[in-house]
């Protein structure tokens, strides 16, 4: 009896605590202004930099630093957004951060270290205007960074760089601007930073292999990643499909952009995980076209290329709508053209196959396609028509890092042919100003591709039967 009573009384200690445990963490994580339930965890950053460890050479030391803060205007900077590499490795996303990752355990002032990273301190009258920071307890804690010190801190860092054998880092590419009224900005730990390797020997300093690292290992998704891809695409594809009710003649382009927009915030998107494109008419042949204000009209596609970003991935699917609701006979050609071109791509993304692949069998239809409705006499003259590639890897970034090999399991890529035909061009005028874009987010497997992006309507008759529906928004 004395056994069971024991027993149930260890177990409602352990419940308490464990509720206590918890209460406590989801203060800590509202206290260092980190709301989301669904973020990538900090066991996942931890693999993340031990997989790094495991492809750099013995003795050395890697680098990272987050992005700077990019300047709108005067006194107005764009909303911040993390370096993909920095938060790949660590998932803070705050400015001003530097991360050290070691190969094997050093000594850093006095303490054997694999890794630390120095952050913003705390600073109560900067959290009033732009929210909590993590300091260098939330990092140790939220983040199970192993060490954390104060961005202040580094240029009193005990390392002798000189011990490593080569030292591995990215600088970020533009824009540090220099804080007048700060000693710990970005610009100044990238100065500190080239103080301490200044003298250790140009032989020991590299930057070529960490991007291939990084590559290497973004490439390919880790299941907690395609949890986050999968939000980022489902959210896409119902702003896609609600933008196919809304859509009607005597819109402006900027509408159909807010349509989009609205519904990623709605769903919880940080951010369109690029600029939107919303082209109309002579704008559907412009491939990154972003200005948005053209007035729509009752004959123009509208060339719906959009994404939304998901902590910090991204989806990019594209659509190409008639604005009235039903695509003309040249339009319906020349889209089914780019359909059956998309089909072909999406075939060629097996297990093995060149990265390339997908981009020969669409070309293939494309040009053979073009050449029956004589827009093009012969195969060389298709680049007129369309100029870009196929496929780009798809993740942190839009056009994700990766090694462009062959195809393998875990890897996620687009297909996106397309014809652009501007007024002017060497053919029918029926067809001038004519632009088709289709794009779908793929999933390479050990079977047949998965095309993550899928529920958003592709066909002529499923998108003209979409866009009779009546949109909510309308109401």
């Amino acid at each position: 009896m004395r056994i069971i009573i024991f027993t149930f009384l260890l177990l409602v200690s352990f419940v308490f605590n464990a509720q206590e445990i918890k209460v406590y963490q989801e203060i800590a994580q509202e206290n260092y202004g980190v709301y989301d339930t669904d973020i990538l965890t900090p066991k996942f950053h931890a693999e993340r930099r031990q997989a790094l460890r495991d492809l750099m050479p013995e003795n050395s030391a890697s680098v990272f630093f987050s992005n700077p803060i990019r300047n709108r205007s005067n006194d107005v900077d764009f909303e911040y957004h993390q370096d993909p590499n920095f938060y790949y490795l660590t998932g803070i996303s705050e400015p001003h951060a530097v991360v050290l990752v070691f190969k094997s355990p050093v000594t850093v002032n006095g303490e054997k270290v694999s890794e630390l990273v120095f952050i913003q301190k705390r600073d109560v009258d900067a959290e009033v205007w732009t929210g909590e920071r993590l300091g260098t307890e939330g990092s140790e804690t939220l983040f199970e960074i192993e060490k954390a010190y104060e961005n202040t801190a580094f240029k009193q860092l005990d390392l002798d760089f000189k011990q490593f054998n080569s030292i591995h880092y990215i600088k970020p590419q533009r824009d540090v601007r220099d804080d007048a009224y700060s000693k710990s900005d970005l610009h100044g730990l990238l100065l500190q930073f080239d103080s301490f390797i200044e003298n250790v020997g140009k032989d020991k300093i590299k930057n070529t292999k960490i991007h291939q690292w990084m590559s290497e290992l973004r490439e390919f998704k880790k299941e907690e990643e395609l949890v986050l891809m999968n939000r980022a695409i489902e959210i896409t594809c119902t702003a896609q499909k609600e933008l196919m009710r809304a859509l009607k003649p005597g819109m402006k382009e900027y509408q159909s952009e807010a349509i989009i927009e609205f519904i990623f915030k709605k769903n919880g998107a940080e951010y369109p995980g690029f600029p939107s494109i919303l082209g109309s008419g002579e704008n559907s042949c412009v491939l990154h076209y972003v200005s948005n204000r053209k007035l729509m009209t009752g004959n123009n596609l509208l060339v719906s290329d959009v994404g939304a970003e998901y902590h910090g991935y991204t989806a990019d699917v594209t659509r190409t709508l008639p604005v009235d609701g039903k695509y003309s006979e040249e339009e319906k050609i020349i889209y089914n053209i780019v359909l059956e071109a998309q089909q072909a791509g999406i075939g060629a993304c097996m297990k093995g196959n060149s990265f390339w692949a997908p981009n020969v069998a669409a070309t293939t239809v494309l040009s053979q396609k073009m050449q029956e409705i004589g827009i093009i006499k012969s195969p060389i003259e298709l680049r007129k028509y369309f100029m870009h590639g196929t496929s780009h890897y798809l993740g942190l970034d839009v056009h994700d890092v990766g090694r462009y090999g062959d195809l393998e399991p875990n890897q996620v890529i687009t297909v996106e042919p397309g014809i652009y035909i501007k007024a002017g061009s060497p053919c029918d005028e029926k067809w001038w100003n004519i632009g088709v874009r289709i794009e779908d987010d793929i999933l390479i497997t050990v079977d047949e591709p998965v095309v993550l992006s899928g529920c958003v309507p592709r066909t002529v008759e499923e998108i003209e039967a979409l866009m009779e529906e009546e949109s909510y928004l309308d109401k």
